[in-house]
């Protein structure tokens, strides 16, 4: 028997491989098919994603502020009842979260809830019992900032606590106030003397900050790319240290101010890629500006836009892979939007599962021990530097136009978000970009999502502040269908049954079966009900089920092969059977058409085009 050879490397046992030989192989498997079309896949900046990389064994990693220590694990504290969010904040407290995120009634994150953080009695009771030197708190201020800055400034007096050993991010961000509600009171110069003035008062008093949030989230909430993101974030940081120093603060104190936040979502690649790529670009406008290169804070959030209201269990996944990307990607503080928060005001076991998906991933798979674990791995080398390229390519675009400030005023930020945001809405109506729960597999009896019983107000702004910027909106991705879908259950509620289409299949199950369930999950996906069968060998079968089933609507599925020999004889019995409207999952014919059929159903069709034409043909309320 031969001894085993414990050092023999496993690479030893493969023959070697390089890109030409993996291209020839890919070659003889596409058959002369189109590499780039097949194989190549595009982000929303027109990042050509390929599908190999070689190694890029020459980049250094990327440094985070974090590195080598877990990333703080942030939970909200938004419930407006001072007792129920103190309750609740002790308890995330209790169970891992090291940061509490002070979400202020003001603030466009809020979504209708909300605490009062401009009153220090108020912030009193929330953190009763909280021990402020033994965690960090993140407040999200909304147009109340220099308020919420004061009421922090007297809990610590009255605490008798040291600024200095406190972790605070004060989070003041006018111009994500700016961005999210086109309000401002004063102009710009005013703003950010005021800003500086708040700042130059708490650095006084002793706090280290960070003071200043360059909070790029709305550009995700309003359906933009990751390198406008990029692009808006490091925008905000020079309109920020252009206005401090001309308020009177160093240019080095006041990037000492700063710090980022941004929105993950469910795109591995491209949130790890981006966070990587913001820190190269700050430390890119850190030398620009004759400043010492330093680590900034990255604090993430799981994104409000991927947010479903349907089949709510899928956004835990989707949170997952965020946090993940997070971790992976560097970001010194994460929160975990809980996954019924599209609902309302989630309750503690959202708040939970929120929690225990970093306290997994931190705990458990120690995703934190490794500083920049994709450092060198050639797809996220590359498209973090072809993000960096194209961001730092939009940041230049909006510095001719004025910077930020300016390029908001006059629209023209919006404008490009809202085309890369049309595109994005195209690839959802066809389901390029599919939604899972809700564009495609959804449940039409799928349960309840239980909140906490507590009614969102509507968003406080500012008091007699003028609308001079046009806002971005705020969505998420699924509110499209999430309409017809609230369609269709209130037309269950006052007509006791689902809007439903007939299913005219035809031949055997293995004919008709994969079309008539990617027929029955499209229509689900409008809240539209199927009466379906086990098929039909003939026409006037068809014909009679449809009559018998009381729809109004039809659909014929079946393989090509059974269209070409029923098709025609199926669609007109239907129409002479009285149905209104007759479709056929495939690909237009124009024999079909001439027979009866009136809309053809099939991949890359726009979906939420033909259900609100669906839901309009049977008097939906949409």
């Amino acid at each position: 028997m031969t001894a085993p050879h414990d050092d023999l490397p496993l690479s030893q046992g493969f023959d070697g491989r390089d890109e030409a030989a993996w291209r020839a192989a890919i070659e003889r498997v596409l058959k002369g098919g189109d590499f780039a079309r097949r194989l190549v896949s595009t982000t929303a900046d027109g990042i050509a994603l390929q599908p190999l990389y070689m190694q890029a064994a020459d980049k250094a990693p990327v440094t985070s502020v974090h590195a080598g220590r877990p990333w703080h694990l942030a939970q909200r504290v938004d419930h407006p009842d001072t007792e129920a969010a103190n309750k609740l904040a002790l308890e995330d407290l209790e169970n891992g979260a090291d940061t509490l995120a002070l979400v202020a009634a003001s603030s466009y994150t809020a979504r209708g809830f909300g605490i009062d953080a401009t009153s220090a009695d108020t912030l009193a009771k929330v953190l009763d019992n909280v021990a402020l030197d033994m965690i960090a708190l993140r407040i999200e201020v909304g147009d109340t900032g220099q308020q919420c800055a004061g009421a922090v400034t007297d809990l610590v007096a009255r605490r008798g606590l040291s600024p200095a050993d406190l972790t605070i991010d004060f989070g003041l961000a006018p111009l994500a106030q700016l961005m999210t509600t086109g309000q401002r009171m004063i102009g710009w110069p005013e703003t950010t003397q005021k800003l500086a003035g708040t700042v130059s008062g708490l650095s006084a008093i002793g706090f280290t900050g960070p003071f200043v949030s360059c909070d790029a989230r709305p550009v995700s909430e309003a359906g933009g790319s990751e390198a406008q993101e990029l692009a808006v974030a490091i925008a905000s940081a020079v309109d920020y240290l252009r206005g401090l120093e001309a308020a009177g603060m160093a240019l080095a104190d006041a990037a000492d101010t700063l710090s980022f936040t941004v929105a993950i979502d469910a795109g591995q690649f491209e949130g790890i890629a981006k966070l990587r790529a913001l820190r190269k670009l700050w430390a890119r406008v850190q030398q620009a500006s004759g400043l010492d290169t330093k680590p900034v804070k990255i604090h993430a959030e799981t994104a409000w836009r991927m947010a479903t209201r349907r089949d709510a269990g899928v956004n835990m996944l989707r949170a997952t892979m965020a946090t993940f990307t997070a971790g992976i990607g560097g970001a010194d503080s994460l929160t975990v939007l809980p996954h019924s928060i599209a609902h309302g005001l989630p309750d503690a076991f959202a708040r939970r599962i929120a929690r225990n998906t970093q306290t997994i991933l931190l705990e458990e798979s120690n995703l934190w021990r490794v500083a920049d674990p994709t450092a060198g791995a050639g797809a996220t080398e590359a498209l973090t530097d072809e993000l960096c390229q194209t961001a730092w390519a939009q940041f230049q675009e909006i510095e001719r136009e004025g910077g930020l400030v300016a390029s908001l005023t006059d629209g023209a930020i919006q404008a490009r978000i809202a085309a890369v945001a049309s595109d994005r809405a195209k690839r959802l109506a066809t389901r390029r970009e599919p939604i899972t729960g809700t564009s495609e597999f959804p449940q039409l009896d799928e349960p309840s999502t239980g909140v906490l019983d507590v009614e969102p107000a509507e968003r406080m702004h500012v008091q007699g502040g003028a609308l001079v910027v046009p806002p971005l909106p705020s969505m998420r991705l699924a509110e499209p269908y999430e309409a017809l879908r609230d369609a269709a259950d209130a037309h269950l509620a006052t007509a006791g049954t689902r809007p439903t289409v007939f299913l005219a299949n035809l031949g055997p199950l293995a004919e008709h079966t994969a079309r008539a369930m990617w027929i029955t999950n499209l229509l689900a996906a409008g809240g539209i009900d199927v009466a379906s069968n086990e098929g039909f060998t003939n026409a006037a079968d068809a014909g009679a089920a449809f009559t018998a089933s009381g729809a109004r609507l039809a659909c014929i599925c079946s393989s090509d092969a059974n269209y070409e020999s029923l098709g025609e004889a199926t669609a007109s019995l239907l129409k002479s059977a009285g149905a209104e409207h007759v479709m056929l999952a495939g690909k237009p014919s124009d024999t079909l058409s001439a027979a009866g059929v009136d809309e053809f159903l099939h991949v890359g069709v726009d979906v939420l085009a033909a259900l609100a034409g669906l839901h309009k043909k049977l008097g939906t309320p949409h």
